[in-house]
């Protein structure tokens, strides 16, 4: 994948429209069974436009940190769902998700310390948990399990495709593409807080 397309995408994602995670047992009207457990968890995190660019974003953080970095996030946003089904409700959770796309940029830019994404993914867990409250133990655990193997596959995907841009990412460019996750996480975050 190449700069460009990578500097375009919150722009395009932005004229898209505000991010809201769709959860595909509700695109396809369908009840909740493990099977659909499963492929809402798969699609969930791609179908979300603000959880897709924190995902990407990360694996840009994690270029130097690759196993030890994906597995931390992992268990954090598993414990974050986890958190989310016991106590869901808190306050402005969608707003707090888009503002993580600000950390990230801020950790791109070396203004913030990269430790701070993991609680910051485990917010996204919370978030992804809420549309799928009240769903009995099978389906839950489907769609926990779909979840997990897909922020799994996306974060390794990225990190693969990335490793050759890692190099070619230049200070400005480093610093366009943290403005660009800026200006996104703040048009969402902004639009959470109005909505």
């Amino acid at each position: 994948m190449g700069l460009l397309p990578l500097l375009l995408m919150p722009a395009v994602v932005l004229l898209v429209g505000e991010a809201r995670a769709h959860h595909l047992i509700d695109l396809l009207h369908q009840r909740p069974t493990p099977l659909a457990g499963l492929l809402s968890g798969l699609a969930h995190p791609v179908l979300g436009p603000d959880h897709l660019l924190f995902l990407l974003a990360l694996s840009l953080v994690g270029l130097r940190h690759r196993s030890r970095w994906m597995l931390g996030l992992l268990a954090t946003g598993l414990g974050g769902s986890l958190l989310g089904l016991l106590l869901p409700g808190l306050p402005a959770a969608e707003a707090l998700v888009a503002f993580t796309l600000v950390l990230v940029g801020l950790v791109l830019l070396g203004r913030l310390d990269r430790r701070l994404l993991l609680p910051a993914f485990a917010l996204h867990g919370y978030g992804l948990s809420a549309s799928v409250l009240g769903w009995s133990a099978g389906p839950l655990l489907f769609y926990l399990t779909g979840l997990l193997l897909s922020q799994g596959a996306l974060l390794l995907l990225a990190l693969k495709g990335l490793k050759g841009l890692s190099a070619a990412l230049s200070t400005g460019r480093r610093q366009a593409l943290a403005a660009a996750l800026l200006g996104c996480g703040a048009a969402w975050t902004w639009s959470a807080l109005v909505g």
